[in-house]
């Protein structure tokens, strides 16, 4: 099979590509600034803010599959536009589609979200995800939309990052102790992607951790496992501060969980807490 994957070489991309060309795949992924150096997989920089140039690489590409797993940030341009554009485009030539979406979706009022639960965004990137979740849905009502937490890897995600930076002393912050996810293992939630990729499902699924943990207890989690000593990392409130956004969302993946062989673990069980 031949596959797209929208945003290849961010964080979750450069994971959508190795499983895939591991598996044998026909792999081309995109780019923003720079390449993977991935071994098998073919890369393309399309401008989603273009529709002509966006649909000139589909068309060269002729895949089968396209992932979206393009973040864009608050960039409504790339993130609600662009995934408007992807839509149209595959919907129109037949390609299925996977569009990889964000627990920002959601305000936090009632903290535990699931499959059925409509988006209430408090913040321009949750707006612009919020938005292309819709024009997916109905641009292409076979294609499977993914909300997702935050996302984890083995050392490598933007948040280890942090810890490691913390500990060190070499960044200043803290990590809130009343903001509450459902962290995903980065190989988990690929591995599930894959599995709804090659499924005939539709519609929108949730994937996150089951445990849901504060983002200090999470670093704390983090510390232990990498060696560093988790009471140098600095705590607070986000509460207490003037930042945009929602305290404490827990998705409910129950329902998806069900329908998918691949296990997906919690947060405690990826870092290592017996």
């Amino acid at each position: 099979m031949r596959v797209l994957i929208i945003g290849g070489s961010g964080f979750l991309g450069t994971e959508l590509v190795r499983q895939a060309t591991s598996a044998g795949r026909d792999t081309f992924a995109t780019f923003n600034s720079s390449p993977r150096d991935t071994a098998g997989a073919s890369w393309r920089r399309p401008d989603l803010r273009d529709p002509k140039h966006l649909t000139q690489v589909i068309d060269a590409v002729t895949p089968r599959l396209v992932i979206n797993a393009t973040s864009g940030n608050a960039d409504w341009a790339v993130t609600a536009d662009g995934s408007f554009r992807i839509a149209k485009a595959t919907a129109k030539r037949g390609i299925r589609l996977v569009h990889v979406s964000s627990d920002a979706v959601f305000s936090g009022n009632r903290v535990h979200y699931d499959e059925t639960c409509p988006p209430d965004p408090l913040t321009p990137y949750g707006a612009a995800k919020a938005t292309a979740e819709t024009a997916v849905r109905l641009l292409h009502p076979d294609a499977v939309v993914v909300r997702t937490s935050l996302i984890i890897g083995n050392g490598r995600s933007a948040h280890e990052q942090t810890v490691h930076e913390l500990a060190a002393g070499t960044r200043d912050g803290v990590l809130f102790t009343d903001d509450y996810r459902c962290p995903i293992h980065v190989e988990d939630l690929t591995a599930a992607l894959w599995e709804l990729a090659l499924s005939e499902m539709a519609g929108v699924f949730h994937l996150a951790g089951s445990d849901a943990i504060s983002r200090y207890d999470l670093g704390v989690l983090i510390a232990q496992r990498d060696g560093l000593n988790a009471s140098r990392l600095p705590a607070g409130r986000r509460a207490d501060t003037h930042l945009p956004g929602a305290l404490d969302v827990r998705l409910d993946s129950h329902v998806t969980r069900r329908r998918l062989s691949t296990r997906v673990r919690g947060a405690r069980e990826f870092l290592g807490e017996q």
